[in-house]
Order: C-alpha cells, then sequence, then structure tokens
C-alpha cells in the first residue's frame, strides 16, 4: 500500500506516520527528516535546503523529486510506503504519479489531516520549546502556513478529482485521529 499524510505543518503527519507505519509494517518516508539530515550533514543538498526552511519556503520540486525517486527506489519500499511532507505541490505530485506508474504502481490513498491554524501555531510553538527545531518560530510558522496554503492545499482539489483524497479532522487525541484515519485507509483499499 502506497499512502500520503498531507496537512499544513504541525497536522500530525509525523505522528501518525509511526502509528500507521508500525501498523502496516511498511516505511514512513519524510522528506523533512531527511532534508534536516542532509542540512546537519551539510551536504550540497542540505546547505541548499536550509536557507529555503529557514525562510519558511518549500525546496524546490525537482531537488525534492529526485531525493524522493531515489529513495522509493530502496529494497524496503516495494512492499509500499507512507510519504509525509511529499508532495507539497501540483508538480510533485505529477512527479510522484509517473515515478510509480514507471513500477506498474499507484498511490492508494491521501489522508489529509486538516487542523485550524491557530490550532497549528500554539502546536508548532509548543514543539519548536520542547524539540529545538529553528524553524518553529512564529515569524516561520506564519510564512511555512502561507506557502502551505497558497501552494500546497490545491492538492486536495487534485487528489480529490483522483477519488483518493480522504479529509481528517485533525484534532483532539493521536488515537481517535488514528482511528479515523484506519476507517478511510480500509474504505479506500476496498474501493
Amino acid at each position: 500500500m502506497n499512502l500520503v499524510l498531507m496537512g499544513p505543518p504541525g497536522a500530525g503527519k509525523g505522528t501518525q506516520g509511526e502509528i500507521l507505519s508500525k501498523r502496516l509494517d511498511i516505511n514512513t518516508i519524510s522528506t523533512g527528516v531527511m532534508l534536516r539530515t542532509a542540512i546537519k550533514e551539510q551536504s550540497e543538498i542540505g546547505k541548499m535546503a536550509e536557507k529555503y526552511i529557514n525562510d519558511g519556503k518549500l525546496v524546490p520540486d525537482d531537488v525534492i523529486v529526485s531525493i524522493v525517486k531515489e529513495r522509493l527506489q530502496k529494497p524496503d519500499c516495494a512492499k509500499g510506503f507512507i510519504l509525509d511532507g511529499f508532495p507539497r505541490t501540483i508538480p510533485q505530485a505529477k512527479a510522484l504519479k509517473k515515478m510509480l506508474a514507471d513500477r506498474n504502481s499507484k498511490v492508494h490513498a491521501v489522508v489529509g489531516l486538516e487542523v485550524d491554524d491557530n490550532e497549528l501555531v500554539d502546536r508548532l510553538l509548543k514543539r519548536g520549546k520542547e524539540s529545538g527545531r529553528s524553524d518553529d518560530n512564529l515569524e516561520t510558522i506564519n510564512k511555512r502556513l502561507e506557502v502551505y496554503h497558497n501552494q500546497t492545499s490545491p492538492l486536495r482539489d487534485y487528489y480529490k478529482q483522483e477519488g483518493k483524497y480522504h479529509a481528517i479532522h485533525g484534532s483532539g487525541s493521536i488515537d481517535d485521529i488514528f482511528e479515523s484515519i484506519k476507517c478511510s485507509i480500509a474504505k479506500a483499499t476496498k474501493e
């Protein structure tokens, strides 16, 4: 099964991705984690990505697509994966569709975690204090939310047209949100 977790920063994609990964026995692939690792290692991609991330902007499509394509070719993705943080633009979604079609595969479901912006800001500020993530400050959070609404939220319509988008209310307990996701995935695999 190939899943995409979609939602604004702080919606809970990472948390739900970990739970889904354990339950479905497939890997969660987080472009955010891959980029933060590249930044920490100060690789060429990491240096380039750092500037975009610190400004609250998306890393260019071609860079992200190449990173994800390389990652999806690894053997641990053969039985499926959960993408967290990719795609974030319609060109990325189209690139993913082609990548998977070349392997006679597809995205089976897109789970969209939907959370109010005020709650997201509170969550991200709290996460920044607890984790020390430099991009979890008010100015960058507001930029990231603006970028999400302008560039990423159009993916909802793209995936709705494909019949793959499943909106999940991302507020409440982690367990309740997971149960909603589980029901959506079960429905998607029966269709």
